[in-house]
């Protein structure tokens, strides 16, 4: 296949392919791991998808009511960029078969558009607003697909996990903050299986860089007394959330290798600069070999160029900037709201590297303390809505302290601690606490 993001072949069989495909998820289903038919994206998904779905027909949730969602996406930044996805995707979606959505960076649905018969079917799969399409919560589909892999991908109907799905047919790109290249969400397009061709990838493609753009050109001054990015940076890593992380430099932006992600962020830890060996106890602890380090580092030159790796000690040349150096600043600046809102998940999470895993846990336990200091409701509720912190039964008790009496939220919240209090072998969370 040329093309690895596109669904067909050219001149290939639709309903051959749907029967194809289909047959290979069954297989899949009953315990086959492995299925050579199939898009190495797809199929890479598909085991994402059931590592995380004991129910391949689980449908999904709805997190955010309408109150809570009208708040949540007024505040949000794709929100300035909505007119320019009507004008350009408005049409598509108002001719009765196709669907207009756009998720946020946890694949949660911000607005869902068509027509009305459109929408209706879409209901009965929860494909609406405030709904969590993401592959942790309804398996593979194109939103939630695009934002796990930060990539432009098709799903093709029998290509989607969940059988309630796979009448549809969907494509959708990534959107980035275009001054941080934090992921933002994606935009996706909805319909039938006629969308499984080169134009629909490339109208979301196009789509998605006419928003960053259109971000670009509005971006919003920092609040008084504080600055995500200091003075002088002349580009930014981000990786938070991510197992590969993206470098913007020189008015480009590229994805780093696992241990090139690790190597840099260890770097921009270490601005004074580190000697091949403390590196390589930061990589691979007592088994470091300083063969292997100087192999690394040599690829990492290689890929990065001599303007921006040095050696003797190594350090990066550039003055760059990452997002989870932004959340510790935000933290000592005491602006916790801000620090949670820039924090997109644990540094590097799929990395084992000591050095890495060191800086994981200090960012996430700064950032969680001062969630936890803070008794603010909304950025307790927050943390909880993450897919870090869903968990969090701590949290979940401090949380269900500072609701007021009657409120709605209270029965949900006293449930889920009796849950996670069962799951971790206590009581109930309120005796844990005491209470």
């Amino acid at each position: 296949m040329a093309n690895p993001w596109i669904a067909l072949d050219h001149g290939a069989d639709p309903a051959e392919r749907i029967r194809q495909v289909g047959r290979a998820h069954e297989r899949f289903l009953s315990g086959d791991l492995v299925v050579p038919q199939i898009r190495s994206v797809v199929a890479e998904s598909w085991r994402r998808s059931a590592d995380a779905l004991s129910d391949p027909d689980r449908t999904a949730p709805i997190e955010l009511g309408d109150d809570e969602l009208a708040e949540y996406r007024a505040a949000h930044p794709l929100a300035r960029a909505l007119p320019l996805f009507r004008d350009l995707l408005g049409g598509l979606a108002e001719d009765g078969d196709h669907l207009m959505a756009v998720c946020d960076a946890y694949g949660r649905l911000l607005w869902v558009e068509g027509a009305g018969s459109a929408l209706r079917r879409a209901e009965r799969m929860n494909f609406v607003p405030g709904a969590r399409w993401d592959e942790q919560h309804a398996g593979t589909n194109a939103p939630g697909t695009a934002i796990a892999i930060d990539h432009s991908v098709q799903i093709f109907a029998t290509e989607h996990f969940s059988r309630s799905v796979q009448r549809w047919t969907c494509a959708a790109a990534p959107i980035h903050d275009p001054g941080t290249g934090r992921l933002l969400g994606a935009i996706d397009v909805t319909g039938g299986d006629h969308l499984a061709n080169p134009n629909s990838l490339a109208l979301v493609r196009a789509t998605a860089m006419a928003a960053e753009a259109r971000l670009g050109s509005h971006r919003l001054a920092p609040a008084a007394g504080f600055e995500t990015t200091p003075p002088g940076v002349a580009g930014r890593v981000t990786a938070l959330g991510r197992d590969e992380a993206t470098l913007t430099f020189g008015g480009a932006r590229r994805r780093l290798g696992r241990r090139h992600s690790e190597l840099v962020v260890l770097l921009l830890a270490h601005p004074e600069g580190r000697t091949g060996e403390e590196l390589g106890l930061d990589l691979y602890g007592d088994a470091a070999s300083p063969v292997t380090v100087r192999a690394e580092l040599s690829r990492l030159r290689r890929a990065l160029g001599p303007e921006l790796l040095e050696s003797r000690p190594y350090r990066l040349r550039a003055a760059l900037d990452a997002d989870f150096r932004a959340v510790t600043r935000l933290l000592e600046q005491g602006r916790v709201a801000q620090a949670l809102a820039e924090y997109a998940g644990p540094l590097l999470p799929g990395s084992d590297a000591p050095g890495v895993t060191r800086m994981r846990r200090l960012i996430d336990g700064q950032l969680r303390a001062a969630v936890l200091a803070s008794r603010d409701r909304a950025l307790l509720r927050a943390w909880l809505r993450a897919p870090w912190g869903a968990d969090d039964l701590h949290v979940w008790e401090e949380y269900a302290k500072v609701l007021p009496p009657g409120a709605p939220a209270r029965p949900l919240a006293a449930g889920r601690i009796r849950q996670l209090a069962a799951e971790y072998g206590l009581a109930t969370g309120l005796q844990r606490s005491g209470n």
